[in-house]
């Protein structure tokens, strides 16, 4: 469950205030609305990497408005998917476990988990160069995933990536968000993705958050 409770976020000019929604455990809502206008401001507020000017941020219940972006335990893929060049798909998934001290038992099948369930078997020694957009988004959205979060966020994952693997990773993600029963938010500028994926549509317009 992601709630927001009457945030009011401030950069410089910038400014959204009394932003309320609730996302119920285990949904797929998709935010829209023009460039510029805040909805990564959003994203990265939840997450923990902007600080808000008032209000409160919960998950599951739980006020994570002070706490760390660690603590919150919210898987984040940006837009830019902020992979590193010189680790391999392997090290991608094994990257928020092995922070977490995991067992190298329990890292290894995890890895092997996720290669699989997304498809990238066949790459775990490769690195990030030379990965279609596909890949790479995939890779992504594995590292995002791989120590079980309850919250997904995603800021505009698709919009790279051309007609015929944006349709095959609006099916990954269906797939993958509904088998891992993860609450997720995701940014689009797309009606048609928006509609190939959501349980909750939600417009952010001149500051203001509205429902569909």
């Amino acid at each position: 469950m992601i709630e927001l409770r009457d945030v009011h976020i401030r950069a410089g000019q910038f400014e959204l205030a009394n932003l309320s929604f609730l996302v119920d455990a285990g949904q797929y809502a998709v935010l829209m609305g023009r460039t510029g206008r805040g909805k990564t401001t959003i994203l990265e507020s939840i997450c923990g990497l902007r600080r808000i000017d008032g209000g409160a941020i919960l998950i599951h219940d739980t006020d994570v408005t002070d706490w760390s972006p660690a603590d919150r335990e919210i898987g984040y893929v940006p837009q830019d998917l902020a992979l590193f060049p010189t680790f391999t798909v392997a090290e991608h998934l094994q990257f928020a476990l092995r922070l977490r001290r995991q067992p190298a038992r329990q890292i290894e099948e995890r890895t092997k988990e996720l290669a699989q369930l997304l498809g990238i078997s066949h790459l775990l020694t490769r690195r990030i160069q030379g990965l279609s957009g596909g890949e790479s988004q995939r890779v992504a959205l594995g590292r995002a995933l791989s120590f079980h979060p309850s919250v997904l966020l995603l800021d505009e994952p698709l919009s790279a990536l051309d007609e015929a693997t944006r349709n095959e990773m609006q099916a990954l993600l269906r797939r993958v968000t509904r088998e891992s029963g993860v609450t997720t938010l995701h940014i689009t500028h797309s009606a048609d993705e928006a509609e190939a994926l959501a349980d909750r549509f939600f417009h952010l317009h001149d500051g203001k958050l509205t429902e569909r």
